[in-house]
């Protein structure tokens, strides 16, 4: 008996939703959740508790947009980027973690870089995104060139020791 054509070599991302609105990108791009490959950038994003039971409900585990600037070239290459990012997440979606949502950046080697090096760069993306980024100053980040305001005290302050 034959198997029906229209599901043979067909991939099913079972519990995989797109991300489409703008406030999304955005939300995922404010959790400063993000790693950078020479091949793809990742921004992660948790869901809230309201959005797991409602997601759960829906069967979706993990949730991915897609986006090339105009800085990866023209429609063409823009258009290429997302399909390649697409078919390397199909490969790589089991190094998510759940309950995310994920915006793959295209950069510009993401069009002629070689598959499995982009598969590698997606893969150490989609595993170390989702930690939060550490300042390595130990003050909590802040802006470049200005001092924490806690470092700021004026002389006679108290507790300065000049009083």
């Amino acid at each position: 008996m034959a198997r029906p054509r229209s599901f043979e070599g067909r991939v099913v991302k079972a519990g995989a939703a797109g991300l489409k609105r703008r406030g999304e990108f955005l939300a995922a791009a404010r959790s400063g959740m993000k790693w950078a490959t020479p091949g793809v950038v990742v921004q992660a994003r948790p869901w809230t508790a309201a959005e797991c039971d409602a997601r759960a409900a829906e069967r979706i585990s993990v949730r991915v947009g897609f986006t090339a600037s105009r800085k990866v070239g023209n429609s063409v290459a823009r258009n290429r980027a997302r399909r390649r990012l697409r078919a390397a997440v199909d490969a790589c979606i089991a190094e998510a973690m759940p309950a995310h949502d994920y915006v793959l950046i295209a950069r510009t080697q993401t069009v002629d870089r070689d598959y499995d090096r982009l598969l590698a760069d997606l893969a150490e993306a989609l595993r170390k995104a989702p930690r939060p980024r550490r300042s390595g100053r130990g003050d909590g980040g802040g802006a470049k060139g200005r001092a924490p305001a806690a470092a700021v005290s004026a002389p006679g302050a108290v507790g300065d020791g000049n009083a």
